[in-house]
């Protein structure tokens, strides 16, 4: 490493001079830190604070700043100097404003401070400011695989900001499933009748863009690289391949309904005129090609009497059908009854619902579905029987509490049967069981890939279980689990098509910061903006694979030698390959094991006769260091015991760092991460998870060192536990002072 220079900071304001010793911090950081310049300010985040620092780089040589003041969450733009590394000691939120301000707590509340300052220049040593990564790629075109109504969308929006765009689409023409319906739920005012779907007026404006390259026929042969360097092989109907150079890409390959023939107790496959909406749709533009009457399937005679069967296949509990709610089904079944009723008002039209859902229009469309004559009754059908041409529904009626009632010579029965996402093939998916013996073998179609990537981890991004492309719904709701490839409309999670337009603009949006970001070489969400990058120390590598096999974004192969092989453009900079690591050869430049590990050591552990326990939390710097930062905001308090470390992740924490600091003499450690799980809320999608498996083993090492199995504790925290999080700590903090202080104090 080359010569550093480390000045620590220590500001006054905020009431940080009121309540701590601000002189005997100076003197903790030059002495016990090791800093040979340390200066205090009474408002450092002021014009005059930052010049201050400002000057001591450009004039004194500082190459690290350590900054005591507030959170590193704030004051993000007066303290960013990036030519140099720096650390951040939380004083504010961490220390005064979760201790009462008494006499009988000064004595600990400056000793919080103390060592946040010794840890805080620790960790600034053993940082290198961050270069960035000179791997980067230049390419500024988006590609959009999908050409319906998200898609086209996609692809005109990003267009509009003057980026070039690639649209591939696998069939002979625009539109999608939109393209083949009649109308459309209307999107404005008054809400009264479909309305024209709008496609053809997109798909012109496709086919007039100059900036949108248009593939017909076509599909994804390969993908390759990474974002701003994606290279991508578009495979064409006349069998010639062409190569494009990518620099985002958005799936937006919509949906596909639910197949009725897994519905015979609802008629599906069973008679003709039992269909479902896309059915529905087909028979409408066949009768408005003609004089305009929607007739049988079976022998062709005008439709007197239709029920619409809500949820068919749909919020099943029993895990045989799709589980969630499709979104759009009623208001489209609430159009289509109104294609009879506009064509013909004697026509008899009732939807069965259990629960009606009209997003988007208020009641307005379904007033108006009313005020036309259809029908709308709560309850839940049984089965339907067909018989001859015509059907008989059998339902419960939930109004009248009637479970035997029924609807007969019904001439159609339409099924809102839902929507798959056509999301390609789910390397996460779990194995088929094997068939019951003496049954005959299910016969599974194989998903065919969609963007076919040359990763190792699969051809396609990862899904949640119902077959959505994974994405953390809640902070990035469009990203995927393969950084610079983003998925909007159907594919992500069932919507109808003024959501999926919306939708469509979003990850257009987030597709060209990805690829801006590549160019920069800067991380992609959570981390955006971060310059660091992981580096290996090849010399000291065991082959293990693991962080290849735990990398959630798929950011690293092995070469020919079987060593890990980074691809930078990819990575999120989560740090869970890091953590992963038995032989610690993975770091940052900004986040190593080694600027933790520093940090841990350099707290100061009083001796077993003091009854001042020392508590390790290491937290998610995603949702529990937040907490904590706003329960400090809130004045809560909590135990003056406690040293916190924010972590890019659950993940990313070694086991090192526990064993190190319960060697230490630390009474005991928690870890706070984000919940695992179906219903993850972890930044870094799967890092919570692999950490906690990580962790499960971390009772072994309890046992080797003689200790009882609640000096380590590992909780789920949420963003919004501001309250419950100050209460579980100081529960901990007294379960500790019942075990008993650690045996290794003194040690």
């Amino acid at each position: 490493m080359a010569d550093i220079k480390v000045a620590a900071y220590i500001c006054k304001g905020c009431g940080l001079g009121e309540r701590l010793d601000a002189d005997a911090l100076v003197k903790i950081a030059q002495k016990d830190g090791k800093v040979p310049m340390a200066k205090t300010h009474d408002f450092l985040c002021n014009a005059d604070g930052v010049a201050m620092i400002k000057n001591d780089i450009a004039n004194e040589g500082v190459t690290h700043v350590m900054i005591g003041a507030c959170s590193r969450r704030a004051k993000t733009e007066a303290f960013h100097f990036p030519e140099n590394a720096v650390a951040r000691a939380n004083l504010r939120e961490g220390v005064i404003w979760i201790r009462p301000d008494t006499d009988e707590a000064r004595e600990t509340t400056q000793e919080m401070a103390e060592d946040y300052i010794r840890m805080g220049c620790a960790e600034v040593k053993a940082m290198t400011a961050p270069e960035g990564n000179p791997n980067t790629g230049g390419s500024k075109t988006l590609l959009v695989v999908g050409g319906g109504i998200t898609g086209m969308t996609t692809a005109i929006e990003a267009s509009k900001t003057g980026y070039s765009v690639v649209l591939v689409e696998k069939s002979g023409e625009l539109g999608g499933w939109a393209g083949k319906l009649y109308k459309r739920v209307p999107v404005h005012e008054p809400y009264k009748s479909p309305a024209d779907t709008g496609v053809a007026d997109l798909a012109s404006q496709i086919l007039a863009d100059g900036n949108i390259k248009l593939y017909l026929n076509a599909t994804i042969a390969k993908t390759d690289g990474s974002p701003g360097k994606f290279v991508v092989s578009i495979a064409t109907e006349s069998g010639a391949t062409h190569t494009e150079d990518i620099g985002a890409i958005v799936q937006a390959t919509g949906f596909t309904p639910y197949d009725m023939n897994k519905l015979p107790e609802l008629g599906g496959g069973k008679s003709a005129n039992v269909v479902d909406q896309a059915g529905l749709e087909a028979l409408a533009i066949d009768a408005a090609s003609k004089d305009g009457v929607i007739r049988r399937p079976s022998d062709g005679q005008p439709v007197k009497s239709v029920v619409f069967v809500q949820c068919a296949g749909q919020r099943d509990p029993t895990g045989k059908h799709l589980s969630f709610c499709s979104g759009h089904c009623c208001n489209t079944s609430i159009k289509q009854a109104m294609y009879f009723k506009d064509a013909n008002p004697d026509v008899d039209t009732t939807i069965i619902y259990s629960d009606l859902r009209t997003p988007g229009n208020g009641e307005d469309f379904y007033r108006s579905a009313q005020e036309k004559g259809v029908i709308f009754t709560k309850g839940t059908v049984a089965e339907v029987v067909p018989t001859g041409n015509t059907s008989t529904v059998k339902f419960n009626d939930l109004i009248l509490g009637d479970a035997d009632a029924s609807i007969v010579d019904a001439d159609l029965v339409v099924l809102a049967t839902g929507q798959v996402p056509n999301s390609g093939v789910n390397i996460d998916a779990p194995a088929a069981a094997p068939a019951e013996a003496g049954a005959e073998p299910k016969v599974e179609i194989k998903p065919i890939s969609i963007l076919n990537l040359n990763y190792r981890q699969g051809p396609d991004v990862p899904h949640l279980k119902q077959g959505f492309t994974d994405s953390h719904f809640i902070c990035f709701p469009y990203e995927t689990r393969r950084t610079g490839i983003y998925t909007a409309g159907p594919v992500r999670r069932p919507m109808d098509i003024p959501q999926a337009r919306e939708d469509a603009t979003g990850a257009a949006l987030k597709a060209i910061q990805a690829l801006e970001n590549a160019e920069l070489g800067r991380a992609a969400h959570p981390r955006s903006g971060d310059l660091s990058f992981p580096k290996v120390r090849l010399e000291g590598c065991t082959q293990c694979k693991r962080c290849t096999v735990e990398c959630p974004f798929g950011a690293i192969d092995e070469d020919v030698k079987g060593f890990p092989l980074f691809n930078e453009s990819r990575c999120r900079r989560c740090g869970t390959c890091m953590g992963a690591c038995p032989v610690r050869v993975i770091s940052f430049e900004n986040y190593s094991v080694n600027t933790v590990g520093a940090q841990i050591k350099a707290v100061d552990i009083p001796d077993e006769f003091s009854e001042k326990p020392r508590i390790l939390i290491l937290a998610c710097e995603n949702d529990a260091y937040p907490a904590l930062d706003m329960a400090g905001m809130n004045r809560i308090e909590y135990s003056a015991y406690v040293r916190t470390i924010p972590v890019r992740c659950l993940g990313s924490v070694n086991t090192i760092w526990i064993t190190d600091a319960l060697n230490a003499g630390y009474d005991g450690v928690m870890m706070m991460g984000c919940k695992s799980g179906d219903e993850y809320q972890c930044h870094f999608v799967k890092g919570s998870e692999l950490g906690r498996v990580r962790l499960s083993k971390i009772d072994d090492t309890l046992k080797t060192l003689n200790l009882e199995s609640e000096r380590v504790r590992d909780l789920e925290v949420a963003i919004t536990d501001i309250q419950r999080l100050p209460e579980m700590i100081n529960k901990y903090a007294a379960e500790l002072v019942a075990v008993g202080p650690s045996p290794f104090k003194g040690f």
